[in-house]
């Protein structure tokens, strides 16, 4: 829609906030400008004035002190492990993970595990203004009815592993079971599907170049955890002789289509490597420090080129899936860990979280920025609270002043999903007490 033609146009359901973030183009906010949706998509936006004159809608929402602005976009995760939350603090990655996880997953992981694990992220997600996720889990078939329910969007990484679990025996299955998810859910609006293969440690060669053949053919992303800290480099010296990132090179299977999580160890050479290789990178900062893997040099990544975009990593590493709390820290820790204020400004945090995550994802041409033609997955922070006022600058109120609470409102695909707190499609009492019935089954094993 042209508003310049002024001419009139109907709309299913038209925004007026005090402020727009579109997250594309030059200007970063819009003061009271008006967003129209019609059906699934993004049908015009505008000064409010023009946009009342010659728009009409069947549903009107007034936000007059709401940044509205894209869905943010957290780009890595397990939600199921949410189940998990508080079971393993204060150890490192290793022990967290063979000591802990992985035994309390063996004795408990099964459908059911994984339907309420996720049905409590994604209830978390929704309320913190999370609009789509990247996910890499088991089960990931009953992950994708949950996310279908919920009416949110998701990429979902069909796990892949050498040793066998509950989901697959071997890294065959593991691919064979990730292809069918993929028959099922091609032309799904909602659900995009991608190869995960664990990380380099755990997946060996011959299933990784399977990997990256049948990605390229199928078209479809690859998910995968790379040089999370320093005791994976070491292993992979005194096992290959090689780093991981230069074993991965030597596999092909660096590219475009690679999402390369925490990448908390790189050198000079590898950051220009993943440069050069068109590698997505997902910084996930609170698990990092929480399990003490290291930094992700974001600054010189995004510097050379990379698509850096923000993830939370699960609920049993950060201990939350709130992307609000998780740009404020990337933002502060790449301040303070670099002795410099100036490196990653709120911009390129919000970009951080919303359009590079759609970037990362292989969705930029359909969500991540508020543009005519778009999906609308849009959300509206309200402003006018104790802890964000006064507002001079909405972008820096959002990164490092505003609390997820703030949310009040998610529309996905165009449809309104939250309003004014309270979840449409999701009941949750219900899934608060399921939770408590796994956390006492967990606790007395």
């Amino acid at each position: 829609m042209s508003l310049a033609a002024n001419t009139p146009f109907q709309a299913d359901i038209l925004i007026h906030a005090r402020w727009l973030l579109p997250m594309h183009g030059d200007v970063q906010v819009l003061e009271n400008h008006s967003l129209a949706i019609s059906g699934s998509q993004i049908t015009g936006m505008g000064p409010t004035t023009q946009m009342r004159q010659f728009c009409t809608a069947a549903e009107e929402y007034e936000l007059a002190t709401h940044a509205v602005m894209p869905g943010l976009v957290n780009a890595h995760g397990h939600g199921p492990m949410t189940l998990l939350r508080g079971y393993a603090d204060d150890l490192p990655l290793q022990p967290w993970l063979e000591q802990k996880i992985w035994p309390t997953e063996a004795r408990w992981m099964n459908e059911d595990f994984v339907i309420a694990g996720a049905r409590l992220a994604i209830a978390e997600m929704l309320l913190s203004g999370t609009t789509c996720f990247s996910d890499m889990y088991f089960f990931p078939d009953q992950i994708a009815r949950e996310v279908t329910n919920a009416g949110i969007r998701a990429q979902l990484a069909s796990p892949i592993l050498d040793f066998p679990t509950v989901w697959a025996g071997n890294a065959g299955e593991y691919i064979a079971k990730a292809t069918r998810l993929l028959d099922d859910y091609r032309n799904d609006e909602r659900i995009k599907i991608a190869f995960g293969p664990h990380a380099p440690y755990t997946v060996s060669d011959e299933p990784l170049k399977k990997i990256a053949m049948l990605a390229e053919e199928l078209d479809i992303g690859i998910h995968m955890h790379i040089h999370e800290n320093a005791l994976e480099i070491a292993d992979a010296m005194h096992s290959t002789g090689m780093r991981p990132l230069n074993r991965l090179k030597q596999l092909d299977f660096l590219g475009p289509r690679l999402q390369g999580i925490h990448c908390t160890q790189l050198n000079a050479d590898e950051i220009q490597l993943l440069a050069t290789q068109g590698v997505h990178v997902v910084h996930c900062p609170a698990s990092n420090m929480k399990l003490a893997s290291g930094f992700c040099p974001v600054s010189e990544l995004l510097n050379a080129g990379v698509n850096v975009a923000l993830g939370t990593d699960s609920a049993a590493s950060n201990n939350n899936l709130d992307m609000f709390q998780e740009m404020r820290l990337a933002a502060l820790l790449e301040k303070g860990y670099r002795s410099d204020a100036s490196l990653l400004p709120a911009w390129t945090i919000l970009q951080m979280a919303t359009i590079n995550g759609a970037r990362a994802l292989g969705m930029e041409e359909l969500i991540g920025s508020l543009q005519t033609g778009k999906l609308a997955d849009v959300i509206a922070v309200d402003l006018n609270r104790v802890n964000t006022l006064p507002v001079y600058d909405p972008v820096s109120t959002l990164v490092y002043s505003a609390h997820s609470e703030q949310v009040s409102h998610s529309w996905i695909h165009g449809s309104l999903v939250m309003e004014n707190r309270q979840l449409l499609r999701m009941h949750l009492a219900d899934i608060m007490e399921e939770a408590g019935r796994w956390a006492r089954k967990i606790r007395e094993q």
